[in-house]
């Protein structure tokens, strides 16, 4: 089932992915769902699709999740969601995430805090209810992240078309959450450095469209920032059709 994604994870830069096949009979996709540091709007986000689950409990397993199943021991899992950065105080939480990496084939950050770190980044200890725990990091800085899902939190629809891509072997449309595992951009300041003082922006408002604290706003086809409201979720920056052009595409574009 996850061939071809297993081969796309090690060339980037393969141009051509084969067509999806034919699911086979009683394969059923074996996910888990763990929760680290933060709030727990990504699993309200994913109870959302449970009306949906009646429909793909043809293809889906829930074999692994603190408030989805009666499981104590993780199991081997097709793929696994991860919500929450990881707090390097919390050695319970580090072991069931490396844990995870070890048990899954796919290992999807989901939601802000797991992709980029989020705010929690910036915690400095002190909140309740652990004041002891004051360092936190994205997945990507303790294991090997195979997509990440920007949002804060991503909408029940995303998380549901991310399942049903895994399923149906759709890499084109999971390619994008497999590039942006990767990504350190978590907020409008990285936009603002990185397009806006480049003249790279063309005022299309993807960002702002998407930014779900009004952060960023529109004013003369230009983008204004207020950091004050960010999240640092990365959505606008994931959604700027600008900030994934080549280095040396950028480059060209601004006249190096």
């Amino acid at each position: 089932m996850f061939e071809k994604l297993k081969n796309l994870l090690k060339s980037e830069n393969e141009k051509k992915i084969e067509a999806p096949q034919t699911k086979k009979s009683g394969d059923k996709l074996k996910i888990g769902y763990i929760h680290l540091s933060g709030c727990t709007g990504d699993l309200m986000s994913f109870t959302e699709n449970y009306d949906d689950f009646a429909d793909l409990l043809e293809a889906v397993d829930i074999v692994y999740g603190q408030t989805l199943v009666d499981v104590w021991e993780m199991p081997e899992m097709d793929l696994v969601l991860i919500e929450g950065s990881v707090c390097l105080e919390d050695k319970h939480s580090l072991k069931e995430l490396k844990e995870a990496r070890s048990k899954s084939k796919l290992l999807v950050a989901l939601g802000s805090c797991a992709a980029t770190g989020g705010f929690t980044v910036y915690a400095k200890g002190g909140q309740q209810a652990q004041p002891q725990h004051s360092s936190f990091l994205a997945l990507q800085n303790i294991v090997k992240v195979d997509l990440a899902v920007p949002g804060c939190p991503p909408s029940p629809d995303i998380i549901k078309k991310i399942l049903l891509a895994a399923i149906n072997n759709d890499m084109d449309y999971l390619k994008p959450f497999m590039d942006f595992a990767s990504n350190k951009e978590v907020c409008g300041c990285d936009l603002q450095k990185k397009v806006l003082n480049h003249s790279l922006c063309i005022g299309c408002g993807a960002c702002a469209a998407t930014c779900p604290t009004r952060a960023m706003s529109m004013k003369d086809g230009r983008p204004l920032f207020n950091c004050d409201r960010c999240v640092k979720c990365g959505l606008c920056y994931y959604q700027c059709t600008r900030s994934w052009l080549p280095i040396d595409q950028m480059k060209k574009e601004i006249g190096y």
